[in-house]
């Protein structure tokens, strides 16, 4: 054969390494949707049974008529943020697991804690809770204990005054009395697992910065108020080299961010999101809409515009995202383009047709 063209169903890692082998002997690789293969296995049988014979025929099928991707495979700085923004997303997950074990512990065995602490995860409170992990451990240790592990420590921010008040909260803790050792050695592991997530946190961090510095235009893109160099980071590790694509609209369809209506006849539906895209670049994008809400007075003040416009107004969530959409083709421009942050343009750039019409 002169020309082949290989399809693949991306389902887990398995596809990476013979992909990426395929494409360096020059080979075109392609990629069926596994949502499309699952749907499209009853055509021949009239069964939806999965069976190795079965599958590379209904592929190769879907391949035949055209229903495939490209694939693409981050290179460089994006290969690295997306795997420095990955661990960072599965570190985030095994901390919040080691959280709700510690706050399962405590509301059984020291129900009275978190009126003490606002953060359980807090550097004091885990000095405490390594050393004190229940309430007669406390009561034993007393209130100049505790400070002194806390001045130790060189601590700000909690002192003397707290230490009488979690021994106090300590002395009329209605927690269980029974197996405590058994409670005081799974506190003990549940402690060393969070110094560690939080201490993974910051080194994530730290090279997550390093590598986002070597962004094109980063330094336009943080010009506008609201928008970190982890947030960009966070955006581009799932959009990859912005640049490949012609037009800011294919990378809105990319995040699943691609509006689409349902209509049949007279009714007319609702037109929602397709949410068939890259589900944690929509989160990063909406991570970035409530942050430049807050902070960023255009992007509040196109917010606003939204929710309030005479013509189809919008409901909060269906504002946010349009706000997302909004930061997408904002980034998309500084990057391909190389131009700096405009307030003037990204407000003028709103159709306002109820103006129009006054």
């Amino acid at each position: 054969m002169e020309k082949v063209m290989v399809g693949m169903e991306p389902t887990g890692h398995y596809w990476f390494n013979l992909a990426s082998w395929l494409m360096n002997e020059g080979i075109t690789v392609v990629l069926v949707n596994p949502h499309h293969v699952k749907k499209s296995k009853e055509l021949d049988d009239n069964l939806n049974r999965k069976t190795d014979r079965k599958d590379p025929k209904v592929i190769a099928g879907l391949v035949h008529e055209g229903r495939y991707s490209m694939p693409y495979l981050p290179e460089g700085i994006y290969a690295e943020l997306r795997n420095l923004t990955n661990l960072r997303l599965v570190n985030a997950e095994e901390k919040t697991r080691a959280m709700n074990r510690m706050k399962r512990w405590l509301s059984m065995y020291y129900p009275e804690f978190g009126g003490v602490f606002k953060s359980v995860d807090g550097t004091g409170s885990l000095l405490l809770l390594e050393k004190a992990p229940l309430p007669k451990d406390v009561i034993r240790l007393g209130a100049d204990g505790i400070n002194k592990i806390w001045r130790e420590a060189k601590l700000r921010g909690v002192g003397y005054a707290r230490a009488l008040k979690i021994v106090s909260a300590a002395k009329h803790s209605i927690g269980r009395t029974e197996e405590l050792e058994a409670a005081r050695v799974e506190i003990s592991w549940i402690v060393d697992d969070l110094k560690r997530y939080i201490k993974w946190e910051d080194e994530l961090l730290v090279k997550i910065d390093s590598i986002a510095d070597k962004i094109p235009h980063i330094e336009n893109i943080l010009e506008f108020k609201g928008l970190g160099v982890r947030t960009v980071a966070g955006i581009l590790s799932e959009i990859g080299d912005i640049t490949r694509f012609t037009e800011a609209r294919q990378v809105q369809k990319l995040a699943g961010l691609a509006l689409v209506e349902d209509s049949s006849g007279k009714h007319e539906g609702m037109t929602i999101i397709s949410k068939r895209g890259r589900k944690l670049l929509r989160y990063q994008l909406y991570e970035g809409a409530l942050a430049l809400i807050a902070m960023n007075d255009e992007f509040k003040e196109v917010y606003q515009y939204y929710l309030t416009r005479a013509n189809n107004p919008l409901k909060k969530m269906k504002a946010l995202m349009a706000v997302a959409c909004k930061l997408l083709r904002v980034l998309y421009a500084m990057i391909t383009k190389g131009v700096k942050y405009d307030p003037v343009k990204l407000l003028g750039d709103i159709h306002r047709p109820e103006q129009k019409a006054a």
